[in-house]
């Protein structure tokens, strides 16, 4: 996983609007426990090569995380038709994930 987190969030109306799958995730660059989460993304996405992954930089003053009530990073936000259908706050492994994934997208 190569992307990294951007400082250029969608607004919360863009969020809403998503059609579909999402993985919103919170977190920074910097981030220790989101550097340790990378390789369980990348496995338990691996079989979800469409689902639209937005990686969005909190830190004080950012809107979007606070809307979400993001406390702790990363924080994984799984959305289907951009309404919040499971989370999962520092995941401690790929297979969290992956029930997290089969919520919004049980087809893979």
């Amino acid at each position: 996983m190569t992307d990294a987190y951007s400082a250029n969030a969608p607004s919360g109306a863009e969020i809403a609007a998503l059609e579909g799958p999402a993985l919103l995730e919170f977190g920074t660059n910097w981030c220790g426990w989101c550097r340790a989460a990378e390789p369980l993304l990348a496995e338990a996405l691996a079989a979800y090569p469409r689902l639209r992954h937005i990686r969005v930089e909190d830190g004080p003053g950012r809107r979007l995380g606070r809307a979400f009530g993001v406390k702790l990073w990363p924080t994984l936000i799984f959305l289907r038709d951009g309404k919040e259908v499971a989370r999962l706050v520092r995941p401690a492994d790929a297979a969290q994930i992956r029930q997290a994934l089969l919520q919004i997208e049980p087809s893979a």
